[in-house]
């Protein structure tokens, strides 16, 4: 017996946390009817087929979290790498909301994928506002035109539209150098919501909402796939090779940082250090792990607090006097960071009264 589709939908529905207007947004466009019929539930593992087993589909559809729907690219490879997915619904309800996106808005959506989330736009923003999505593959946004048809959404191939204003423009990838080029599509009063990377490669990425496109807070952070005209190889795991050189301890461990989510907010405190995520082997089982580094220094946070390192700078003694400055100051809400957008210069960090962070491009 297959799922009911319409009724896992419903209940997604139910369990959004967002306000009534997103919410029938969303309702108006079940999900199923924009994921494809191949998805990828294990990213590095193999694709599951629709077909194959219905179920397991409608299940992982349905999971409030982000569908892989595309890996390398289109192509093959030994490792199956994310390259495109319909992004967890509560996610992009809080983007929307961020925006202001309203009837009778202008809206530009980066990166169109399946075009499930400028569906919900273009219900957003009805007959007399409009939705303009630009999608880099050509496939990927064929595809996301035949399911878009009669919303009104405009969806062009490419990596930003040569013309327009808008109210709102919203990324649904992240970028570590804001483009001047989605910038300058903005009316004055206007709102860029994106994925803001602090680095090159890796690492938490908190969801900026910038008036102007220039200056604003950060309203909460995900997972994003990184847009393709930034893309850089995934540089070496911190300490891969190396002798450890340095053995310590500090007041915190990595579980307690992931517990009580405040490692975004040591990495905005942090421009200096790169800081990523890793699991090792730890007392006979696999833990997550927290490892720094930068320039010819590196360094391994474990979870009870020890640390291993190496190269001339102690990075969790670093760490430790920044997170004791956040701690002193009563660790501000991630929303209480504020991004500033420079041009030709590092983008610049605050909160409630700390910094400025400048993080250098």
């Amino acid at each position: 017996m297959n799922p009911d589709l319409d009724d896992l939908h419903t209940r997604l529905i139910e369990r959004m946390k967002a306000p009534d207007e997103i919410r029938a947004a969303f309702a108006a466009h079940p999900r199923h009817r924009f994921i494809p019929d191949l998805v990828w539930p294990e990213p590095q593992g193999l694709p599951l087929a629709r077909s194959a087993d219905p179920r397991r589909w409608a299940a992982y559809v349905y999971d409030d979290d982000a569908v892989v729907t595309q890996a390398n690219d289109g192509g093959s490879g030994m490792i199956n790498t994310p390259s495109s997915s319909s992004s967890a619904p509560e996610m992009m309800a809080g983007m929307i909301e961020a925006a202001g996106v309203a009837p009778g808005a202008r809206v530009l959506e980066i990166g169109t994928g399946t075009g499930w989330n400028a569906a919900v736009l273009a219900s957003l923003v009805g007959p007399s506002g409009s939705v303009t999505s630009v999608e880099i593959e050509r496939e990927v946004a064929e595809q996301a035109r035949e399911r878009l048809a009669g919303t009104g959404v405009r969806v062009i191939v490419g990596a930003v539209p040569t013309e327009g204003v808008y109210d709102a423009v919203i990324a649904t990838c992240s970028a570590h150098r804001v483009p001047l080029e989605w910038v300058r599509h903005l009316s004055a009063e206007g709102v860029l919501v994106l994925p803001w990377a602090p680095y090159e490669s890796g690492g938490p990425t908190p969801i900026a909402a910038l008036s102007g496109g220039r200056e604003g807070r950060f309203t909460g952070d995900g997972s994003f796939m990184r847009d393709r005209t930034q893309r850089v190889p995934a540089p070496r795991f911190p300490g891969m090779g190396r002798e450890i050189e340095r053995k310590g301890a500090v007041p915190f461990g990595a579980e307690e940082l992931l517990e009580r989510d405040l490692l975004t907010r040591l990495v905005l405190a942090s421009p200096g250090i790169w800081i990523t995520l890793g699991a090792r082997p730890w007392q006979e089982a696999t833990a997550p792990i927290i490892a720094l580094e930068a320039g010819e220094s590196w360094a391994y946070l474990w979870p009870d607090g020890s640390t291993t390192g190496g190269g001339p700078s102690d990075l969790p003694a670093e760490l430790a006097e920044i997170h004791a400055v956040l701690d002193g100051a009563g660790w501000p809400e991630l929303t209480e960071f504020t991004l500033e957008v420079l041009d030709d210069r590092p983008h610049r960090v605050r909160a409630a009264g700390l910094g400025p962070w400048d993080h250098h491009l």
